[in-house]
């Protein structure tokens, strides 16, 4: 299975995510638990890259690649966006209380623990965050 979409950096754009998700869990017959995190990580990374990558207003295209072998689903989420590495962000700790927690850094642990690997590169001008879930 291998499917792709591409999407505009606005918020209203999540709902198309979603349903791409969705698309995915019912092609690869994935129980709603694991369809409902994968949903989750999308829409974190999704929404960091749409309110963090570009100048407002500046209207952008990012791309969600998804890849299954059988036994992985592999997700590259790719944009243009101001460079950002997601994985060598200092992992929010979990046990401190939401109102003393800085704000950010929750979703990317979140994503962190919910993926079995996530790697990020910078090529040709592009940010590519690979995420990697066994499913079998």
């Amino acid at each position: 299975m291998k499917k792709e979409i591409q999407i505009k950096n606005q918020v209203d754009e999540l709902a198309r995510v979603n349903q791409f998700i969705e698309e995915i869990g019912e092609e690869l017959c994935l129980d709603m638990e694991l369809q409902m995190n994968l949903n989750l990580v999308m829409e974190e990374m999704v929404s960091n890259i749409i309110f963090y990558a570009y100048p407002k207003e500046k209207e952008a295209t990012i791309e969600l690649l998804a890849e299954c072998d059988g036994k992985e689903l592999t997700f590259v989420l790719s944009d243009r966006g101001k460079e950002f590495d997601p994985t060598m962000k200092e992992d929010a700790d979990p046990n401190i209380n939401p109102m003393d927690r800085e704000i950010g850094g929750m979703g990317i642990y979140i994503v962190k623990n919910i993926m079995n690997e996530v790697t990020y590169q910078r090529l040709e001008g592009k940010n590519l965050l690979t995420m990697k879930k066994e499913i079998r």
